[in-house]
This record gives structure tokens, sequence and C-alpha cells, in this order.
């Protein structure tokens, strides 16, 4: 649909020129004295505050680590991940494997489940309360439910399991012994990573009930950065259209300066973190509030979060785009459109602030832990209605075009090299129809345009002598199912795919379709259908992978239907076929105690392997990180490590290897 623009955008006076409004035949927009929000959302739960705390008295759950001793967190509830926020505690364990895991309370073990990825092995221990506490990366389940999984893994004849039990099946004591701590899975070192769970499944922050004597923080959180950014049209932050990012050249910094500049509706966005005692690894603020001119306006506290789902919201959160390309992670003290989250209490702004000219705002953010450290920081905003400026550069000499959209609004900026006190204006084309955009202030001879893109997407930019096509295909509106099709791809968006509004872009060259960018996020999956130009003469074989900007391949996989192939992705990038034909590699590297083989794969990556020893199935564990495939001790079901052996491992293109071996 291309050129599609939303029927039900609202029918209000833009600052642009009416009558070249209608001359384009865009719809007018306001971008004055209303907010450019989306019309488009995701139907986003209300931001009605922080869920109410489950009944837990203080002391109901005992650390599963070293309980009694002193202790220290890798990581906190609520840490800003990529794609999701930390969802537990991480729990030290000497930087080693294999310390005691202790049942948090009293209850029953309800679940578990292997896996080379993610949790690793995890262990779920539901108590009577309701609540369920979550053991992760585990080297070893303990008692009778590793007895009860070791003949199920002989059963199914694989090591990855996951296993339901009945109440009652399995009942642990507090304090009970249930696993031995590891390594596995997504682990980046050893720990135990603990969660707690209500019966929704929402994560609970475990230190909100009082935390615990082990592990003590008497550290106040420190700022690394604060930024100011323009929300709407009309809005400016110390004269420009751009986020502004003030950095402190000393920390502790709970007064900034210097008064800054602003205009019209902007976001206040916060970057912090956290210590505990006698630890230098940097954790997460539990709560941070924002009050002006000491009334309140925002808050948010980091003690629920919805799982699976509502944890890929940490991309609405945060400024993803910032965090992609500049490198800081800058969670935005205001709730964007289209965040699902509940997590927050603001009043009907959503913690946007209108600054008016000539009045001050005096702004106080209070970051705090979950042991009540506390820090504050105070700035000052004063309104300065925007007029055209213009400040030049000798070095530019040529003109030139480019660029950006945020949000709903196109940042068209010139390379100027007139020396005209009024730079020249801007045109949007669509057809025969032009719309002509004043400057908004030109810095360093680079002249800034502004334009609401909800009143329709233009087919292309002029400046001067030069003109550009604007490679946004479609206007793609969130919370509804939408669909897009060209002679190379088909994409079908669901109604939870995007958090907002999508401008979309895109393309294929030499065997590589690039949908959008990267620097984008998406909610739920998006389903993407690929159109080969030619034959792909192995389907068997060929199979989706995504490309990295360095020409890395990583496996996603896809479903052919004639020519074509179908998939599911969670992000936006390069995709593109590949035909894997070459088996995995295998090497035994040790006989001392039990079998390891070193394993790899040249493209697809590693899909199934068995062990037969003399004919029976023997249990093989894989650990992706290091890439191996080792026996694990005990196993008194599996047959001896002795006689002949055949090994066959296979990729996800299924090309198969096979070893024999005489043990």
């Amino acid at each position: 649909m291309p050129n599609s623009f939303l029927p039900t955008a609202p029918r209000r006076l833009l600052s642009l020129a009416l009558p070249f409004v209608l001359l384009l035949g865009l719809r007018p927009i306001s971008c004055g004295g209303q907010e450019a929000d989306s019309a488009e959302k995701r139907n986003p739960k209300p931001a009605a505050g922080p869920a109410a705390r489950p009944a837990v008295a203080n002391g109901y759950f005992l650390l599963p680590i070293k309980p009694g001793q002193p202790n220290f967190l890798a990581a906190s509830m609520g840490e800003l991940r990529p794609n999701h926020f930390h969802g537990g505690l991480d729990i030290k364990t000497d930087g080693r494997v294999d310390l005691p895991v202790y049942a948090a309370a009293e209850g029953y073990i309800s679940r578990l489940k292997q896996s080379s990825f993610g949790y690793g092995n995890v262990l779920y221990i539901t108590h009577p309360n309701g609540l369920t506490t979550v053991y992760g990366h585990l080297n070893r389940f303990l008692g009778p439910v590793a007895g009860a999984l070791r003949q199920k893994q002989y059963e199914k004849q694989t090591y990855e399991q996951e296993m339901f039990f009945a109440k009652d099946q399995f009942p642990v004591k507090r304090g009970e012994v249930v696993a031995l701590s590891g390594n596995t899975g997504g682990s980046a070192g050893p720990h135990l990573h603990w969660e707690v769970r209500d019966a929704q499944d929402n994560q609970l922050n475990p230190l909100q009930w009082g935390g615990f004597a082990e592990i003590q923080d008497h550290i106040a959180p420190m700022l690394q950065a604060f930024a100011v950014e323009p929300l709407s049209i009309d809005a400016r932050v110390q004269g420009r259209f751009d986020k502004a990012v003030f950095v402190p050249k000393t920390i502790p910094t709970t007064v900034w300066p210097d008064t800054i500049t602003a205009f019209g509706t902007v976001g206040v966005l916060l970057q912090a973190f956290d210590r505990f005692d006698n630890a230098w690894n940097k954790n997460g603020l539990q709560r941070v509030e924002v009050r002006v001119n000491g009334q309140p306006l925002y808050a948010h506290t980091v003690d629920n979060v919805p799982f699976p789902e509502g944890t890929r919201a940490v991309n609405q959160h945060v400024d993803y785009e910032w965090m992609m390309t500049q490198g800081r992670t800058l969670q935005k003290l205001f709730v964007d459109d289209g965040n699902p989250l509940s997590m927050y209490t603001t009043g009907p702004t959503k913690g946007r602030l209108r600054v008016e000219d000539g009045k001050t705002y005096t702004v106080g953010v209070k970051m705090s832990d979950s042991y009540g450290n506390v820090t504050p920081l105070t700035f000052v905003l004063r309104g300065r209605q925007p007029s055209y400026t213009k400040t030049r550069s000798a070095a530019v000499r040529q003109p030139a075009l480019r660029w950006e959209i945020t949000r709903n609004i196109l940042k068209v900026i010139a390379a100027d090299p007139d020396t005209a006190r009024q730079s020249a204006n801007a045109v949007l084309l669509r057809g025969s129809r032009r719309l002509e955009l004043k400057p908004s202030y030109t810095t360093q001879s680079q002249n800034v345009y502004l334009y609401d893109l909800r009143a329709g997407l233009p087919d292309s930019i002029r400046f001067g002598p030069i003109t550009k096509r604007f490679d946004r295909q479609a206007l793609i509106p969130s919370g509804t199912e939408q669909g897009y099709a060209d002679n190379f791809l088909n994409l079908s968006f669901g109604p939870q795919t995007l958090f907002d509004t999508l401008y979309l872009q895109t393309s294929y060259k030499d065997g590589i379709w690039t949908v959008q960018s990267p620097r984008q996020s998406l909610y739920l999956p998006l389903r993407l259908t690929l159109k080969p130009t030619t034959e792909v003469a192995d389907k068997t074989r060929s199979a989706v992978y995504l490309v990295n900007a360095r020409g890395g391949r990583s496996y996603v996989g896809g479903k052919w239907d004639g020519n074509q192939v179908s998939f599911a992705t969670k992000v936006f990038g390069r995709f593109g076929i590949f035909t894997d034909t070459i088996p995995p590699t295998v090497r035994l590297v040790s006989r001392a105690g039990g079998l390891v083989f070193k394993v790899g794969d040249d493209l697809s990556g590693l899909a199934s392997y068995q062990l037969l020893v003399g004919g029976r199935f023997r249990l093989l564990r894989y650990e992706h990180k290091n890439a191996t495939l080792f026996t694990e001790r005990p196993d008194t079901v599996g047959p001896p490590l002795r006689g002949p052996a055949t090994l066959r491992i296979t990729d996800q293109a299924g090309n198969e290897r096979v070893v024999n071996l005489n043990l």
C-alpha cells in the first residue's frame, strides 16, 4: 500500500501553510499545543502504577546460596538487558559450580527444564502462598526428581527435557538442598539465577520484601547521564529538535549547574546504575520518580514484570535506537506510545512535560535501590519560544540532502552553502503535487525541516538541485493486522507485532532482503515470506539466515512452499537464503572418566546428536558455549562406556556426521 495514510488522522491546522497541504493532497495534523503522539497503539494496559505486592512476610524466603553467610549479587531485578528486563537475582557462587542450592521455602517441585540455551538447567518450586521460585543455570538436579528425569531422558532418548509435576509429587522443605549450582544455558559465568513469580508468571523482585541480611547495600545509585528530548513537532531543546544528553564530569552529581532551554512537549531520560557493598557489578535501579516544581509527574518501580511477553517491552521502556547506535542505554521517564507495562504511576500526560515560553521548571529526579538508598538529581528548564536562527560553516560547500524519522516526525537535513539570511525551502513531492517546508533552524549550514508523516507519505524530497526518492513504502499502524507485499517479499503484522506506527522500508539486492533496520525493535514476531528471483535448487539444505553488518550469518530456518520460504522473526535486519551441504565436525578430546567431544558446524549449527554404545543409547549433554558434547557422571541407567560405539551428529540443514569408536 504505497503512499498510504491514516483515514482517521485528525483534521487540524498545520503550522505549515494550509494551501500547500491541500495542494499536496495530505491531511493536516496539529503540530502545536498538542503532543505529536501516534494515534495507533497496541491497546496497552493502563499505566495505573505497580501491582499490589503478594502477602509475603519478611524472612519467608531463604537465600538459596550460602544462606546465613555474607554473599554478593552479580545482577539485580529489572536490569536493562538486550530485549528483556533481568527477571530476578544473579547470586554469586564463588566463581565455581556445584555449590548447594537450597529450597527458598516449603513447597513442591512443579517443573524442570534442561536446555543448552536460556536458563539452562532450571528448577521451579511452587509454595503454599501461590508463589513460585525459579532456580536457573544449574549444573545438576538432586533427590528423587533427578532419578525421574534420568528415566525420562532414556525413555525419550534425548538430554533436553521439560517436565511438569503434580502437587506433592516431589515435596521439599525450606532449606533442603535441591540442586547444585552451575553455568549452563546462556550464563556468562558460574552463578545462580533466582526468581520469584506469582501465579500469572509475573516476575517479582525478591528484594521488595526487605532484602536479605546476606546481601549488604549501603551505596546509593550513581548517575551516568540524563537527557531531555523533544516529543512534539513544535518542541525544541537548546533550540534544536534533537535529544540533548548531559553527562556529569564528576560523580556523584546531584545538581546540574546550567539552565536548559526548552519549548513544547518534552521528555526526560536517564542513565544510572546501582552497586552493592564490596562488589563492582553495575546493577539496576528499583525505582525512579520525577517531580516538576514539587508536583509528581512520573514514577516507575521495577518490582513486577509480566513474563515472557512483557519483558520484551524493555525495548519501549528504553530508547532502543539510541542504545543500538550510541551505546548508551537511556530509560525513558515517560510512558511512550505502545508501552504495555503497568509499572508506571503518571498523570494524563504520561510523564511528558509541556514547557511554555518564559516559564521556569525545576525538575527533580529521585533514583532508589531496593535497600532504600537514594540519589537525587535536580535541573532547571526554562521555556524559550523557538525562532528561526542560522549559523554557518565554511566547510559546507556543496548542497546535500538526508533525512531521519523520530516517532511520526520526518526530519529533513539539508547542507546549505547559501549565505542568505533565510535559507531556502525544502519541497515534498507526491505525484504532481508539492508541499514547501520552511526551515525551522540552520546550524552550521545544516537546514532542518520538520513534517508530520501522519499527514501522508511523500514520494520524494527536493532541496535546490537535489531530488531524492523517499524510501518509506507504507505506513503500518500498530494494534491491527496488516500486510505488505511486493515482488520480493510478503510481510504479515499481527496486532502485537509493533509497539507503535512503523514507516516501512524494504529492499532487495544481490540475494539479500533488507527489512527496516535492526535499530528498530519488534514486540511480538513478524511473519516474513521471501521470494527468490531464481529457483533454489536444493531446498532441503537451504534456509533463511540473518546477516549482520560484517557478513556473519545466523540460522533462522523457514518453511518452503514452492520457491518461497516463510519464517517468523523477532528482529528487523538483513536476510539471505544460503545452502549448507557440509556435515558438522566432531573430535574426541577426552576419555578420562567419560567422553568429551568437541563439535562444530560451518553454517547452520548443531541440531541433534546420538551416542550408541554396543547398540544401546547412552546419554550425552551439550553445552553450546564451549561447543562440547560429554557424558555425565553418575549414569546408572545407560550402558557402560566399553566396546564399539557410534556417534551421529546432524546440523540444522540435515547434514550428518557419523563417527565410529572402540571404547
